[in-house]
């Protein structure tokens, strides 16, 4: 394995957009940073020779940018049926499920969710992607994945923590300590 191959190098740049998709606590960012990703890992994928992996990635950024215009769910039915005829026709193995499924489940949790419980979601779809990158050798996918793990775990943490404080009726952050009777 080549740290800077050009595969490789691609893997990174999808590393970079993957972090700042993470990083939004808005929804429109995210999709549009997911989206740009995706691009990135449907070259890198491919340069890796994991087709089925390249076509999801590249479902994943046609299905973020559609997200952006509407929220319907004849779109998301329609994604995901591409992308398990994308399994049907190119998975070779169980772990060549990987991506399918964590692409049917982002595209899922894009157009029916948002906020909190959008992310949560995602989430569970970065551990499928995780393991496909692990299993394909892609050192910059590895990094990305784990990375937004992390980042979009801390990131919906800001948000419940945003959200609790506003609810509280304190939007500063300065709760008063609580004091006992």
């Amino acid at each position: 394995m080549e740290f800077f191959s050009l595969s490789q190098c691609v893997g990174y740049i999808a590393f970079v957009l993957g972090f700042i998709a993470f990083l939004q606590k808005k929804d429109r960012p995210l999709k549009f940073f997911v989206g740009l990703e995706s691009i990135a890992y449907t070259v890198h994928f491919s340069l890796l020779g994991n087709p089925t992996a390249a076509a999801s990635a590249l479902l994943t950024s046609l299905r973020s940018f559609l997200a952006l215009k509407t929220r319907s769910s004849l779109v998301a039915v329609v994604v995901i049926v591409a992308n398990v005829g994308i399994g049907l026709m190119l998975t070779k193995s169980l772990f060549g499920w990987l991506p399918v499924i964590g692409s049917c489940v982002s595209t899922y949790a894009i157009f029916t969710m948002k906020g909190i419980p959008m992310r949560l979601v995602i989430l569970s779809s970065t551990f499928c992607w995780l393991a496909n990158n692990i299993l394909s050798g892609s050192i910059g996918g590895t990094l990305l994945e784990t990375v937004i793990a992390i980042v979009n775990t801390s990131t919906v943490l800001r948000m419940w923590r945003s959200a609790a404080l506003e609810r509280s009726g304190d939007p500063a952050g300065e709760l008063a300590p609580i004091s006992k009777p």
